[in-house]
C-alpha cells in the first residue's frame, strides 16, 4: 500500500499474469524454516557455557530481512542435472515463458562461476521493477542462504531509469548432487534499494578519544549483547 512521503519499490507484471505468479515479498516475510527453528543460545565447547547464536545477531538478521525477495515461480524438478517443470503461461509474452534458461559456460570464463562443461542457469523474472529517482537496486543472492543449491550472481541496476524491462537472475548451480524438487516460492534473488551518491574515502588513525570509545563500547557489548539493538540499530529501515 502506498503511503504519503514513503519511498516505494513498484513491481509490475503483465496483465495476463496477474494472480498467476507468486509476487515479490518483503524479505522479512521470507525467513527460512532453519532460521525460525534456530535456538537463541547454544553450548560453546571452548568457553564451556551457553553463548548466543546467529539468531541473536542483529546485523545477520537485518541483512536477511532488508529489501525484497523474488520467489521461484513454480516447482523445479532436478534429476541428475536435468531440470524439468510444469509451468503454463499465456502466449504473446515474449520469449520468457519458462522459469529458467541457461547461459553458456563460456560467458563465465575466468570467473569463479566457470566450470568446464557446465551451464550457468538463469532464473526468469516476470516483474518489471521501478524505484524513485536517484535510487538503484542491488540484486544479489538471498542473504545468508548458503543452504540453497545455487548461488545467484550479484548485479547493481539503475532501476529508476531501467524500469521498462525485466531483470533476470543468473546463478551458479553449485550442488551437483542435488536431486529432488526446488519448490515454488524458494527465494532466488534479493533486491536492496541503494541511493546513488558520490562517495569519497580517507584512511586515518584513531584519536585517543575515539580509541577510548571503542574500548568502552566493545566492553559494553561483551557484557550485554542488547546494547547494539537498543542503542545503535535503526528503528526504521
Amino acid at each position: 500500500m502506498d503511503h504519503e512521503n514513503k519511498l516505494n519499490v513498484v513491481f509490475r507484471c503483465a496483465p495476463e499474469l496477474a494472480g498467476a505468479l507468486p509476487p515479490p515479498i518483503p524479505a522479512v516475510q521470507g525467513l527460512p524454516d532453519w532460521f525460525k527453528a534456530m535456538p537463541q543460545n547454544a553450548f560453546n565447547m571452548i568457553v564451556q557455557r551457553e553463548t548466543p547464536t546467529l539468531k541473536r545477531c542483529p546485523p545477520f538478521i537485518d541483512a536477511m530481512t532488508y529489501g525484497f525477495l523474488f520467489p521461484l515461480v513454480c516447482d523445479l524438478k532436478v534429476d541428475k542435472g536435468e531440470f524439468t517443470w510444469d509451468f503454463d503461461l499465456p502466449t504473446g509474452l515474449g520469449p520468457w515463458r519458462s522459469p529458467i534458461s541457461f547461459h553458456d559456460g563460456s560467458q563465465a570464463t575466468g570467473s569463479p562461476f566457470f566450470e568446464e562443461d557446465r551451464f550457468i542457469i538463469k532464473f526468469h523474472n516476470f516483474w518489471a521493477v521501478e524505484v524513485p529517482p536517484g535510487y538503484s537496486l542491488l540484486f544479489t543472492h538471498p542473504a545468508n542462504r548458503a543452504d540453497l543449491p545455487f548461488t545467484s550472481v550479484t548485479g547493481l541496476v539503475d532501476s529508476d531509469l531501467y524500469r521498462d524491462n525485466y531483470i533476470h537472475f543468473p546463478a551458479h548451480w553449485h550442488d551437483v548432487n542435488f536431486s529432488g524438487v526446488l519448490p515454488k516460492g524458494t527465494p532466488v534473488a534479493q533486491c536492496v534499494p541503494v541511493k546513488r551518491e558520490n562517495w569519497g574515502y580517507r584512511v586515518d588513525t584513531q584519536s585517543e578519544e575515539q580509541a577510548r570509545r571503542i574500548r568502552e563500547l566493545s566492553s559494553a557489548i561483551e557484557r550485554d549483547l542488547g546494547v547494539y539493538r537498543r542503542q545503535f540499530r535503526a528503528s526504521k529501515r
